[in-house]
């Protein structure tokens, strides 16, 4: 069962700088990440409750080239960064590969990974994979190990209560994408991730679909805003809206 949105991965040229701007720009704090010694990456993370972002860096651009998760990253790094590609966070993912694949679903075979933090602990999970990878096309899979760090009870409450200085706890609400051809590409969404869309009340032409308690927006790429958008609701007062790291952000007011 699909859980919500699991983690956006945004492709940045060091990951420890980004994370300092991130703070400094827009008040999100990072913590942790570490290394993923066969793909070739390297990462900071900023957790959104149990969502949370990936600044992720290139640490061995062979290794990166011949991974599953190294050439999007590398083609965002190659236009100036930002979202490279984005996760859904699932509890069964085998029974969810069976219904997908029945609706034609490119989804690969499960594959586990893992990474290492720089305090020793390893954090592990499973992913399936489409063919192709990048901001604007399907999502991966993530089935994440409970029993490993980051992902026990304990950790898992701990970060709830995470205040940020940008205003207390922060969620991830919308995750908006801009796309050349919305309806090809609900197309490829509802066949290999079975989201279903529906009219957007942004309007537009945009279609929503739900993933959990949050919303995937597909928009009609336009010049005047041809970045992804993360829209967050934090304890603020006042809606703001900043253009960092590749993306839009907009903080709106919890509620």
């Amino acid at each position: 069962m699909f859980l919500g949105i699991d983690h956006l991965v945004i492709a940045v040229a060091d990951p420890d700088d980004a994370a300092a701007q991130l703070e400094a720009d827009l008040g999100l704090e990072a913590s942790g990440g570490g290394r993923h010694g066969v793909l070739g990456t390297f990462n900071r993370l900023v957790w959104l409750g149990d969502t949370y972002l990936e600044l992720i860096g290139v640490f061995n651009r062979a290794l990166a080239e011949r991974s599953w998760l190294g050439p999007p990253v590398l083609r965002t790094l190659d236009e100036g960064g930002g979202l490279a590609t984005w996760a859904i966070a699932t509890d069964a993912l085998e029974a969810d590969l069976v219904g997908l694949r029945e609706l034609g679903s490119d989804l690969g075979d499960p594959v586990a990974g893992e990474r290492r933090r720089a305090d020793g602990a390893v954090v592990r999970w499973r992913l399936a994979a489409p063919r192709l990878l990048g901001p604007s096309d399907p999502p991966f899979l993530i089935e994440h190990d409970l029993a490993s760090a980051e992902w026990t009870p304990a950790d898992r409450a701990a970060r709830a209560a995470v205040n940020h200085r940008i205003g207390g706890p922060v969620r991830l609400d919308v995750l908006e994408l801009p796309v050349d051809d919305v309806p090809r590409t609900i197309q490829r969404f509802s066949r290999t991730a079975g989201l279903r869309f529906r009219p957007s009340l942004r309007g537009r032409g945009s279609r929503d679909a739900d993933v959990g308690s949050q919303t995937v927006r597909l928009r009609p790429r336009h010049r005047a805003l041809g970045s992804a958008v993360l829209h967050l609701a934090a304890d603020v007062v006042n809606e703001r809206a900043i253009e960092l790291l590749g993306c839009r952000w907009v903080v709106r007011p919890s509620g």
